[in-house]
Protein backbone atom coordinates (compact mmCIF):
# COMPACT_ATOMS: atom_id res chain seq x y z
CA UNK A 1 0.00 0.00 0.00
CA UNK A 2 1.59 3.65 -0.76
CA UNK A 3 0.97 7.01 0.58
CA UNK A 4 1.24 10.12 -0.46
CA UNK A 5 2.89 13.90 1.03
CA UNK A 6 2.22 16.94 -0.87
CA UNK A 7 5.50 19.31 0.47
CA UNK A 8 6.75 22.32 -0.98
CA UNK A 9 10.07 23.73 -0.62
CA UNK A 10 11.36 26.05 -3.17
CA UNK A 11 11.31 25.32 -6.67
CA UNK A 12 9.59 21.67 -7.27
CA UNK A 13 12.44 20.84 -9.70
CA UNK A 14 14.56 20.77 -6.43
CA UNK A 15 11.94 18.41 -4.69
CA UNK A 16 11.45 16.37 -7.68
CA UNK A 17 14.42 15.05 -8.64
CA UNK A 18 15.52 14.54 -5.12
CA UNK A 19 12.94 12.36 -4.28
CA UNK A 20 13.59 10.47 -7.35
CA UNK A 21 17.02 9.64 -6.04
CA UNK A 22 15.10 7.22 -3.28
CA UNK A 23 14.31 4.11 -3.68
CA UNK A 24 10.34 3.44 -2.56
CA UNK A 25 9.14 6.66 -4.00
CA UNK A 26 7.22 5.52 -6.98
CA UNK A 27 5.40 8.52 -8.17
CA UNK A 28 6.77 12.69 -8.03
CA UNK A 29 4.56 14.99 -9.34
CA UNK A 30 5.04 18.31 -9.80
CA UNK A 31 2.21 21.15 -9.34
CA UNK A 32 0.43 23.67 -7.53
CA UNK A 33 -1.23 23.85 -4.71
CA UNK A 34 -2.87 26.64 -1.56
CA UNK A 35 -3.88 29.64 -4.25
CA UNK A 36 -7.67 30.44 -4.88
CA UNK A 37 -7.27 30.22 -8.52
CA UNK A 38 -8.61 27.13 -10.64
CA UNK A 39 -6.44 25.39 -12.66
CA UNK A 40 -3.57 27.85 -12.73
CA UNK A 41 -0.59 28.14 -14.99
CA UNK A 42 3.25 28.15 -14.50
CA UNK A 43 3.30 31.74 -15.60
CA UNK A 44 0.70 32.79 -13.25
CA UNK A 45 2.05 31.01 -10.31
CA UNK A 46 5.18 32.78 -10.89
CA UNK A 47 3.62 36.13 -10.34
CA UNK A 48 2.90 35.59 -6.87
CA UNK A 49 -0.98 36.71 -7.03
CA UNK A 50 -2.52 32.99 -7.33
CA UNK A 51 -1.83 31.98 -3.75
CA UNK A 52 -0.10 28.71 -4.84
CA UNK A 53 3.39 26.56 -3.70
CA UNK A 54 5.04 25.13 -6.24
CA UNK A 55 5.02 21.93 -4.72
CA UNK A 56 5.54 17.90 -5.24
CA UNK A 57 2.89 15.05 -4.66
CA UNK A 58 5.22 12.19 -3.45
CA UNK A 59 3.95 8.35 -3.21
CA UNK A 60 6.08 6.38 -2.15
CA UNK A 61 5.95 2.62 -0.45
CA UNK A 62 6.24 2.73 3.83
CA UNK A 63 7.45 -1.13 3.79
CA UNK A 64 10.22 0.50 1.35
CA UNK A 65 11.10 3.99 2.57
CA UNK A 66 9.75 5.09 5.78
CA UNK A 67 7.22 7.97 6.18
CA UNK A 68 9.97 9.78 8.36
CA UNK A 69 13.01 9.43 5.99
CA UNK A 70 10.30 11.43 3.22
CA UNK A 71 9.76 14.17 5.59
CA UNK A 72 13.40 14.22 7.31
CA UNK A 73 15.02 14.56 3.42
CA UNK A 74 12.11 17.12 2.62
CA UNK A 75 13.80 19.23 6.02
CA UNK A 76 17.16 18.68 4.38
CA UNK A 77 16.48 19.42 0.32
CA UNK A 78 15.83 22.91 2.01
CA UNK A 79 16.12 25.46 4.17
CA UNK A 80 12.77 25.72 5.99
CA UNK A 81 14.22 28.67 8.01
CA UNK A 82 13.50 30.78 4.66
CA UNK A 83 10.62 32.56 4.42
CA UNK A 84 8.84 32.49 1.23
CA UNK A 85 11.72 32.03 -0.88
CA UNK A 86 15.11 29.27 -1.40
CA UNK A 87 18.44 30.67 -1.92
CA UNK A 88 17.68 33.43 -5.04
CA UNK A 89 14.22 31.86 -5.66
CA UNK A 90 11.87 34.74 -3.53
CA UNK A 91 8.01 34.72 -3.68
CA UNK A 92 5.26 33.15 -1.49
CA UNK A 93 5.05 30.67 -4.19
CA UNK A 94 8.54 29.14 -3.08
CA UNK A 95 7.20 28.83 0.73
CA UNK A 96 8.13 25.80 3.08
CA UNK A 97 4.63 24.37 3.38
CA UNK A 98 3.30 20.98 4.35
CA UNK A 99 -0.30 19.56 3.44
CA UNK A 100 -1.55 16.82 5.01
CA UNK A 101 -4.39 15.08 3.89
CA UNK A 102 -5.44 13.66 6.97
CA UNK A 103 -5.46 13.83 11.00
CA UNK A 104 -2.55 11.35 10.61
CA UNK A 105 -0.63 13.04 8.27
CA UNK A 106 -0.95 16.47 10.32
CA UNK A 107 0.69 14.56 13.32
CA UNK A 108 3.47 13.05 11.48
CA UNK A 109 4.16 16.14 9.55
CA UNK A 110 4.06 18.22 13.25
CA UNK A 111 6.57 15.81 14.30
CA UNK A 112 8.93 16.23 11.40
CA UNK A 113 8.95 19.85 11.49
CA UNK A 114 10.03 19.44 15.33
CA UNK A 115 12.98 17.55 14.62
CA UNK A 116 13.75 19.61 11.83
CA UNK A 117 13.69 22.90 14.08
CA UNK A 118 16.02 20.74 15.75
CA UNK A 119 18.03 19.90 13.07
CA UNK A 120 18.45 23.28 12.17
CA UNK A 121 19.05 25.02 15.25
CA UNK A 122 15.51 26.64 15.02
CA UNK A 123 13.74 29.48 13.24
CA UNK A 124 11.94 26.91 10.52
CA UNK A 125 9.40 28.48 9.41
CA UNK A 126 7.80 25.68 7.23
CA UNK A 127 3.68 26.27 7.64
CA UNK A 128 1.13 23.43 8.03
CA UNK A 129 -2.09 24.40 5.07
CA UNK A 130 -5.05 22.33 4.44
CA UNK A 131 -4.56 20.17 1.41
CA UNK A 132 -7.10 21.65 -1.10
CA UNK A 133 -6.50 21.02 -5.13
CA UNK A 134 -3.24 20.14 -6.21
CA UNK A 135 -3.12 20.72 -9.95
CA UNK A 136 -0.41 19.08 -11.27
CA UNK A 137 2.41 21.40 -13.33
CA UNK A 138 2.71 21.62 -17.13
CA UNK A 139 4.29 18.12 -18.57
CA UNK A 140 7.72 20.19 -19.72
CA UNK A 141 8.27 20.43 -15.37
CA UNK A 142 8.00 17.08 -14.56
CA UNK A 143 10.79 15.05 -13.99
CA UNK A 144 12.48 17.97 -14.88
CA UNK A 145 16.04 17.01 -14.07
CA UNK A 146 16.06 14.17 -16.12
CA UNK A 147 14.56 15.74 -19.12
CA UNK A 148 17.24 18.99 -18.59
CA UNK A 149 20.42 17.28 -16.88
CA UNK A 150 22.78 20.54 -18.46
CA UNK A 151 20.27 22.91 -17.47
CA UNK A 152 22.00 25.65 -15.59
CA UNK A 153 19.44 26.05 -12.54
CA UNK A 154 19.54 22.19 -12.41
CA UNK A 155 23.12 22.12 -12.35
CA UNK A 156 23.74 24.89 -9.80
CA UNK A 157 20.78 24.11 -7.38
CA UNK A 158 19.13 21.15 -8.00
CA UNK A 159 22.58 18.78 -7.90
CA UNK A 160 23.72 19.87 -4.70
CA UNK A 161 20.32 18.94 -3.15
CA UNK A 162 19.96 15.63 -5.17
CA UNK A 163 23.79 14.91 -3.33
CA UNK A 164 22.85 15.59 -0.21
CA UNK A 165 19.73 14.26 0.37
CA UNK A 166 21.63 10.72 -1.24
CA UNK A 167 24.45 11.33 1.43
CA UNK A 168 22.43 11.54 4.46
CA UNK A 169 19.86 8.69 3.36
CA UNK A 170 22.37 6.48 1.03
CA UNK A 171 21.14 3.64 2.50
CA UNK A 172 17.65 4.65 0.73
CA UNK A 173 19.91 6.06 -2.54
CA UNK A 174 18.59 4.30 -5.69
CA UNK A 175 21.61 2.91 -7.40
Amino acid sequence: MTTTFILAGGCFWCLDAAYRALDGVSEVVSGYIGGHVANPSYEAVCTGTTGHAEAVSVTFDPDVIPADVILDAFFTMHDPRQLNRQGADVGTQYRSAMFPLDDAQLELFTAARDRADEMWGGGVVTTMERADTFYPAEEYHQDFFAKNPGQGYCLAVAVPKVNKVRARFAEYARS
